[in-house]
């Protein structure tokens, strides 16, 4: 009996003898490494500039035609960087160049379009170091470059539209058309009929020609609150009239431009135009 336990005992072999059945495991020397390949490091894409792009693209993203179109059209001298002809192909631009597509400027910016209901204590520029502006309540309105059209004091109030668009800014500072702006002033004093009459029908004021749309008393207030509609873009010549007259604005709230007007706009807040409303300006 003892010689079979010892017959089955010599059978038996240990996990780590040679006849275990578990696979043999190799360890590499260092030697071992010498042949393996060499792996190169990526080269590292040095960021290209944000504020530059190159020039087909630039008028690619403008919409005026494909990139491959534009390479045509800057190889025959069509296109302008700051006043110069352009042929090389991969040019870059910077953003805050002037791009000219046969004469006209030419923007690779997503058209925008914002108006603003304008607080009191803002004042109209896109200047820095001029305090609190009207840029600071659009900053979040868009990533493209927009410019208010015209100018509202710091103390005057209500709408401001801004845009990137030079076709609709042109239209606003047109100076044999332009765009009818609707005010609301309230005067220290009670407007006299004969100077309200004299403003209607057009005087000089040192020679030059003073023009407005329309001007009347506001139903149901007192005679020193107006309603005065101009098409010129600022309101410095709307001070100047009164101040010819001898009369002092105490408040001045731009209440409509074209048709937009402030519904649902809350002072200080602004909206993007709706398509419509984009198209009815471009139609003025």
């Amino acid at each position: 009996m003892s010689k079979q336990r010892e017959h089955k005992g010599k059978g038996k072999t240990s996990g780590r003898g040679t006849n275990s059945g578990y696979k043999k495991s190799y360890t590499k020397s260092p030697n071992s490494y010498r042949d393996a390949p060499i792996r190169k490091k990526a080269p590292q894409k040095v960021n290209a500039n944000p504020d530059e792009m190159r020039l087909n693209k630039y008028i690619a993203n403008s919409g005026i035609c494909s990139r491959r179109d534009a390479d045509m059209h800057i190889s025959i001298g069509s296109v302008t960087v700051n006043g110069k002809v352009v042929t090389e192909m991969g040019y870059k631009v910077k953003l805050e160049d002037e791009v000219r597509f046969d004469g006209s400027r030419i923007s690779p910016e997503k058209k925008a379009y914002v108006l603003l209901n304008k607080p009191k204590g803002f004042a109209t520029t896109t200047s820095e170091g001029k305090g609190r502006t009207v840029m600071d309540l659009v900053a979040n309105a868009t990533n493209s470059r927009i410019k208010p059209i015209g100018r509202l004091g710091r103390n005057s109030t209500g709408l401001l539209l801004f845009t990137n668009d030079d076709v609709i800014t042109k239209k606003f500072t047109n100076s044999k058309n332009g765009v009818a702006r609707l005010f609301h002033l309230e005067l220290d004093k009670n407007l006299k009929f004969e100077d309200l009459k004299k403003i209607k029908e057009g005087f000089k004021i040192e020679g030059k020609e003073i023009a407005v749309e329309d001007i009347s008393y506001i139903d149901k207030a007192p005679k020193k609150e107006i309603g005065l509609k101009i098409k010129n873009t600022g309101n410095t010549i709307i001070r100047t009239i009164f101040e010819h007259l001898n009369y002092n604005i105490i408040r001045l709230d731009c209440v409509m431009i074209a048709e937009l007007t402030k519904k649902d706009i809350p002072r200080g807040h602004w909206k993007h135009l709706t398509e419509q409303e984009v198209n009815n300006l471009k139609m003025l």
